[in-house]
């Protein structure tokens, strides 16, 4: 029988001799499918062209192995949510997702209620799989609409068109109580009004919840070596300011940064990071958080799917490993917690950092002070312009 570590008692301390963590957070399972047909001009995410297929048998066994080897730094541990990111995860099959979901259930303690999303290209030949999906154990769609306008998906390099967009929605629909429609603002070329169209579009699915982000041009992408003509920056916080309006007024909650719900719809995995929950990646280049009785502990996977592959069978897939220092996790908390727009509970703090947060009240004072969040007894929670300027709320909690 494998050793099992208990789920620690209610508190947490910063002892002498270092940390001690008492209670486990919430534990989430990420998976990096890092394939796309086409990679995107303004993604920096880990990902790779499929040329010629990819190689799903052979990353299904690693997957699985790579599990394996994580298991004993998570006994004891229910796993609350999984979440197939990528790249494309659509790409696999549903049988392949069927084998993982399974081999979850049987290695991890996996919970009967865990919210499973995949995220899914609105290609129809992702689109075709969807039953299938939802078949394998898949509860939650993720779709990267990004745009329903065709020259705006020409524009992002897109590999799918305004029809297939809304064909993929309506499919999602159908097929998924609980789906999340992606979509981006501030795109070359976009117009206030062509941004509020989308909006509107994506409405009309009745999507339960949405993800609204601005295009940023982020390092080594196509489109920072070659950079677009974006709309200025005031015309991009009227974007935003419409896109808010709109959707609270069609009902949504924005409960974080650039996520949109329906009443109690929103990402259980996402919130998991917000709160600094822990999280397994597996796949290549994945990251995790985890929360041992004296430690955070941080992990990622080699980044190239070959060399993962590789490193998968010669039982060292962890590339890079590190413990997070004490005092670095104040900081890291805020950069999660203070996306929220509830904030969190004071007691939160010292739950997950395992120290007294009078180590940092001078700055939340300060930042009381200047507009940036309100602290109560009950809540710390970010005001509207602490929202609007999360940097300069985030900068507050910096070590020197």
């Amino acid at each position: 029988m494998p050793r099992t570590i208990p789920i620690f008692a209610q508190n947490s301390a910063f002892t002498a001799a270092g940390l001690e963590f008492r209670k486990s957070p919430a534990l989430s399972l990420y998976v990096h499918i890092p394939w796309c047909v086409q990679k995107c001009p303004y993604c920096d995410f880990n990902s790779h062209e499929a040329d010629g297929g990819i190689p799903e048998r052979a990353y299904v066994d690693a997957l699985i192995a790579d599990l394996q080897s994580a298991l004993p730094l998570i006994w004891g541990r229910p796993v609350q949510t999984v979440f197939f990111g990528g790249g494309t995860p659509s790409l696999l099959s549903p049988a392949a997702i069927d084998e993982l979901i399974a081999a979850f259930r049987a290695l991890a303690m996996l919970t009967p209620d865990a919210e499973i999303t995949l995220e899914a290209n609105p290609g129809t030949v992702e689109a075709e799989k969807f039953a299938g999906f939802r078949a394998a154990g898949i509860n939650r769609l993720s779709l990267g609409i990004q745009s329903f306008n065709d020259e705006h998906l020409k524009a992002l390099g897109r590999i799918h068109g305004s029809a297939e967009a809304r064909r993929a929605a309506q499919l999602a629909g159908e097929h998924f109580e609980r789906f999340n429609l992606d979509l981006m603002y501030g795109l070359p070329g976009q117009t206030l009004e062509q941004a509020r169209t989308d909006i509107e579009s994506a409405l009309s699915f009745s999507p339960p919840h949405l993800s609204c982000y601005q295009l940023t041009l982020e390092p080594n992408t196509r489109f920072a070596a070659f950079p677009p003509v974006l709309p200025e920056g005031d015309i991009c916080a009227d974007m935003q300011d419409a896109i808010d309006a709109r959707l609270a007024a069609a009902g949504y909650s924005n409960y974080e940064t650039s996520a949109f719900a329906q009443a109690g719809r929103q990402c259980l995995h996402n919130l998991n990071y917000w709160h600094f929950g822990d999280y397994l990646g597996i796949g290549a280049g994945a990251h995790s958080k985890l929360t041992l009785h004296d430690r955070v502990l941080r992990q990622m996977r080699h980044k190239h799917p070959k060399a993962y592959l590789d490193n998968v069978r010669a039982g060292t897939p962890v590339q890079e490993e590190n413990q997070v220092s004490a005092a670095s996790l104040p900081f890291e908390f805020m950069m999660n917690a203070l996306r929220l727009t509830d904030g969190f509970a004071p007691s939160l703090f010292e739950l997950r950092t395992a120290q007294p947060l009078s180590s940092i009240l001078s700055r939340l004072r300060q930042a009381e002070a200047d507009g940036l969040l309100t602290n109560g007894p009950d809540k710390i929670a970010p005001t509207a312009k602490g929202r609007r300027f999360l940097n300069v709320l985030l900068e507050r909690f910096l070590t020197d």
